[in-house]
């Protein structure tokens, strides 16, 4: 399955896809970026809300950033939908966690790179998702 790069203003391209979050009965369409330098999958704590989540009520963890910037997460078991294919994983939901410019998530080598060999083609702007079977 291929994905084309998104734009982001001042040619700035990234590899950010659709996917589906759910959580019980709820469903919310989200972007994330493919990043196989984070860990987990981290959401922003708004979509968290959106699906109904209690988000405290997470394991608390925590997460360096660039610079060490320690950010609080809360864990919760999900199910995410990448190009059809659904997969319960266990996801970080924190405010912030894209700053406040990019509105979209993070997936991350634990619940993404696990079920995907993932091509990064910058030159043709695309990505191609492969599932492992």
């Amino acid at each position: 399955m291929k994905f084309r790069y998104k734009n982001y203003g001042s040619q700035i391209l990234r590899p950010v896809i659709p996917i589906e979050l759910t959580y019980n009965d709820r469903t919310v369409p989200y972007d994330v970026l493919i990043d196989s330098g984070s860990d987990i999958c981290i959401f922003h704590s708004n979509i968290g809300d959106l699906l109904g989540i209690d988000l405290t009520s997470g394991r608390p963890e925590e997460v360096f950033g660039v610079g060490g910037k320690v950010s609080i997460y809360y864990l919760h078991r999900i199910s995410i939908m990448v190009g059809g294919w659904p997969f319960e994983i266990d996801a970080g939901f924190m405010p912030n966690v894209s700053g406040s410019v990019v509105p979209y998530g993070i997936l991350g080598q634990k619940g993404f790179f696990e079920h995907f060999v993932v091509k990064f083609d910058l030159s043709k702007e695309e990505i191609e998702l492969r599932r492992k079977e």
